[in-house]
């Protein structure tokens, strides 16, 4: 066990939870064993109005439990940061699962003055679903994926932290004036990085704090978490449009909705004019995406020596990136739709 120091920050931890029954006693069981002075450390479980129990579980555990004020993953933060005390909050989800040395691994990084926010890995915890794997194995990240630490004031789009494994220095956050509840589908956990990198706050990524997170175990799921990941990339373009965030869901979106409607396009008009050519180029075109996709994983399917990975990580990876396409589409029209209602009314 490692000795604490007298001079150990203050920790708040806090989970946001809605309907997490399954999953909260493994995540509290974990934070029970955190190696570090229980004087320092508290924990905030900030429920969304649960309907499965997970209230009562909760209440087992020498834990601060509250409720949500507002809607959203940004307002359970909020609120959980209202009622913390720690100079360092920390945040997990109730379907995380937290090593022994968490909160120190954290802590160390914050030895720094200048470190205004500290993020780590994640990896999925049930080793034997397929869906699960898929995730920590897919170059499509969705979660983070570093191997070396890295310290910075620019958010890398392909080294990014996660809601579920977070770490802020209280007096950074409150620069920043803490989460934006406005952004709640996806993208909510980016945004203060960013923003705390804008401020000249140093940025840490460190592969030595990690959680074990419940991956979605089935497709259903998956598609539907990255179609919500899609809706709140469109509300960074709303709201955040100047953010780098904002710029670069803005040219995904725009890039894969003009892919996507020129195949709907060329294959309308190749079926409706008896165009073959166009059939045929469309075809030749998707297998030759696919072959490249394919080849990244190729190293995978050797190593593992599995088969399916060569070809069902390709078609998950497809069926992701439609998913987040659409979502983003979705919320869109929705935004339009909503301020031409609120136009007219304002007329009337």
């Amino acid at each position: 066990m490692v000795e604490s120091s007298g001079d150990d920050p203050s920790i708040s931890i806090i989970l946001p939870v809605m309907n997490a029954a399954g999953t909260i006693k493994d995540s509290l069981d974990s934070l029970m064993k955190l190696d570090y002075d229980k004087d320092k450390l508290e924990i905030i479980v900030v429920d969304g109005n649960s309907t499965d129990g997970t209230r009562k579980i909760v209440e087992e555990y020498p834990v601060t439990l509250v409720e949500e004020e507002g809607r959203g993953l940004n307002a359970a933060r909020n609120t959980g940061i209202r009622w913390s005390t720690g100079e360092i909050i920390a945040f997990t989800d109730g379907d995380c699962v937290v090593p022994p040395d968490w909160a120190r691994s954290i802590v160390k990084n914050f030895r720094d003055p200048f470190v205004g926010f500290v993020g780590g890995l994640v990896e999925g915890y049930n080793k034997e679903d397929f869906l699960s794997k898929y995730m920590d194995e897919t170059f499509f990240h969705a979660k983070p994926y570093f191997r070396e630490r890295k310290e910075t004031t620019d958010l890398n789009l392909l080294q990014f932290p996660a809601g579920c494994n977070m770490a802020f220095r209280r007096h950074a956050l409150e620069k920043i004036d803490f989460f934006d509840e406005r952004i709640y589908y996806g993208f909510d956990d980016l945004d203060p990085v960013e923003q705390l990198g804008s401020k000249g706050f140093r940025i840490v990524l460190d592969p030595d704090v990690f959680v074990w997170h419940q991956h979605r175990t089935s497709l259903k799921a998956l598609l539907k978490q990255h179609f919500k990941y899609g809706r709140g990339g469109a509300l960074l373009i709303i709201y955040k449009r100047a953010s780098r965030l904002a710029r670069w869901f803005t040219t995904y979106l725009f890039s894969t909705t003009l892919a996507i409607s020129l195949l709907i396009t060329m294959v309308a008009a190749g079926l409706i004019l008896n165009f073959m050519f166009l059939i045929q180029f469309i075809t030749a075109s998707g297998v030759a995406a696919f072959m490249l996709v394919m080849s990244f994983y190729l190293k995978t399917a050797v190593r593992t020596r599995s088969l399916r990975k060569l070809i069902l990580y390709p078609i998950l990876d497809f069926a992701r990136g439609f998913s987040f396409t659409f979502g983003g589409i979705t919320q869109l029209f929705k935004m339009i739709i909503g301020e031409n209602e609120s136009f007219n009314e304002d007329k009337g």
